[in-house]
């Protein structure tokens, strides 16, 4: 499963939940920060790669802090 999400800031996140994301086989998830183009973008405060194993709480954190970079 994949949820795309786009911000006005220009950044937005992809999602995952599949065989080969981080956290699985716990039935967590994997988030990416993306660029303005959908490119994953490793820059930025929130983290320098994708994070994983995280509840969709911890979802709804990091996406909320993507839309206020």
């Amino acid at each position: 499963m994949q949820l795309r999400y786009s911000f006005e800031n220009g950044y937005g996140a992809s999602v995952i939940q599949h065989d080969h994301s981080y956290g699985n086989e716990s039935g967590k998830w994997e988030i990416a920060v993306l660029d303005n183009v959908g490119d994953l973008c490793y820059d930025t405060p929130i983290t320098e790669d994708v994070l994983g194993h995280l509840t969709f709480g911890d979802v709804e954190d990091v996406l909320g802090r993507i839309s206020r970079l």
